[in-house]
């Protein structure tokens, strides 16, 4: 999430509401005022909020969730995509510079939906199901062996966030 803000709010959030910094000594830090660091934190705050689903999932809700999207990519499903993600869903790619990700979060369902359900159409195999974190995520394998690994979050039955591994070097502890 933290990637997500510009640099200025990233920075003000985390000395502040984090390290307990004060304002003051921020706006030292960023060259702005410190009514102008109160309103960066602020921001930043209001997008961090925004980015977590509201309730955390029961392990069956998120597993459910997990498992839809997981069918609907397989079938390369559009509309079974659509309705499994959240409407603000985010999806993030780590490629490590290693292997192809995306630059910059991906948002919105219909966005999100459309990249997967082509990825879906276009592979030959199957999401397989693993434990992450001590939840279900997704292995993505192909012929050279697994290419990517994803772990979700769950907010009101739905997906709010695809986090994915294409680093070759993360995966080999997968």
């Amino acid at each position: 999430m933290l990637e997500q803000l510009s640099p200025a709010e990233r920075t003000a959030f985390v000395l502040h509401d984090v390290f307990d910094v004060p304002f003051g000594q921020v706006a030292e830090v960023v060259g702005r005022t410190p009514e102008a660091v109160r309103q960066l934190a602020s921001r930043a705050r209001r997008h961090v909020r925004r980015e977590q689903p509201r309730f955390a999932a029961s392990p069956a809700e998120h597993d459910r969730a997990v498992r839809a999207f997981a069918q609907a990519v397989g079938e390369g499903d559009l509309e079974s995509l659509v309705s499994v993600l959240d409407p603000e869903v985010v999806w993030t790619s780590d490629g490590g510079g290693r292997a192809t990700a995306l630059r910059k979060p991906l948002h919105g369902r219909e966005r999100v939906a459309r990249v997967w359900a082509a990825l879906g159409r276009e592979s030959p195999h199957q999401p397989v199901e693993i434990t992450m974190n001590g939840q279900l995520g997704l292995m993505l394998p192909s012929d050279d062996g697994y290419r990517a690994v994803l772990s979700f979050v769950v907010g009101d039955g739905r997906i709010a966030r695809i986090d994915t591994v294409r680093n070759p070097d993360k995966l080999r502890r997968v």
